[in-house]
């Protein structure tokens, strides 16, 4: 058998600049006029929760009962995603890599390496309610809900868990080849990022006019103008709009000092190894909870 390790995973919980990433990804390596909109970036990059995958994987339309029977078919219909190009290519996904009735949710056998795109938890929460369709409040609650999944209405799953458990499960994974990049740093200064994305980690030589096209083509006016005249089909029902603010410290506005204090007690670990300069801010106003 082939091998095919050729996944580059690009895994994110929800609402952590994974469609950004994939797009400006699609706008670096393909032809100049050839990139997708936000709605075609499946002939660049596909995802774990591909239907067709999917109904391929289980040899006819799939519906799945339950999460016993997603991860049975799950195997397959990613052994078929890997199998779909000839060399390394990036698949999103949502899910952590860890095992579930035994099997790994990631499996070893079709992974090459992976990007992992972490968000700010105070930014994340209020972006996330919105995706959810639910308050604040409640999306704090799933952020911190080590059971919290997403799925389709075929029985396709995303297993989010925790925030800070999704960040340690991807960053910590024995053997695997991982690059971290934060949200913020590629809205701070996302040439810097992308270079050290694609010379250190990607190995792929920088040429710097095609990158600062990339990075023109992508800013986050570029893709809410695209969602607001073709729409985007991986916007959850219900969601008034996926791209609605893509600032950092929009936290200030939108959290009260009581959620700024939840999300910060129950986070805190992490917070310290990834966003310690958000420690001092966030601790003066969760004084006034």
């Amino acid at each position: 058998m082939s091998d095919l390790r050729r996944i580059i995973w690009l895994a994110s919980y929800p609402k952590s600049g994974n469609t950004w990433l994939r797009s400006l990804l699609a706008h670096y390596f393909m032809p100049p006029g050839k990139a997708p909109d936000i709605n075609n970036l499946r002939q660049f990059t596909t995802g774990d929760t591909r239907q067709d995958f999917f109904d391929a994987a289980a040899g006819g339309a799939y519906r799945g009962a339950d999460l016993e029977e997603w991860m049975r078919v799950r195997g397959r219909a990613l052994r078929l995603i890997a199998a779909s190009k000839p060399d390394h290519h990036f698949v999103k996904t949502h899910c952590q890599p860890i095992r579930v009735f035994d099997q790994d949710v990631i499996p070893a056998e079709v992974t090459a390496a992976a990007v992992y795109i972490l968000r700010n938890p105070f930014d994340l929460a209020p972006s996330f309610a919105r995706h959810q369709s639910c308050d604040i409040d409640s999306a704090i609650d799933r952020m911190l809900n080590p059971d919290t999944i997403m799925g389709t209405p075929s029985g396709i799953y995303d297993l989010l868990g925790r925030w800070d458990d999704h960040i340690g499960a991807w960053t910590g994974a024995p053997g695997l080849p991982h690059h971290v990049l934060r949200y913020e740093d590629m809205l701070a200064n996302p040439g810097k990022t992308m270079r050290a994305l694609l010379e250190k980690f990607l190995r792929v030589k920088v040429d710097g006019p095609k990158l600062a096209r990339a990075i023109k083509a992508t800013s986050f006016e570029a893709l809410k103008k695209q969602e607001e005249t073709l729409g985007f089909g991986e916007k959850p029902a219900g969601m008034t709009a996926f791209f609605a603010k893509g600032q950092a410290g929009v936290w200030r506005e939108d959290l009260t000092p009581a959620q700024v204090a939840r999300l910060r007690e129950g986070f805190l670990p992490t917070l310290e190894r990834w966003y310690p300069e958000m420690l001092k801010e966030t601790a003066e106003v969760a004084a006034h909870a």
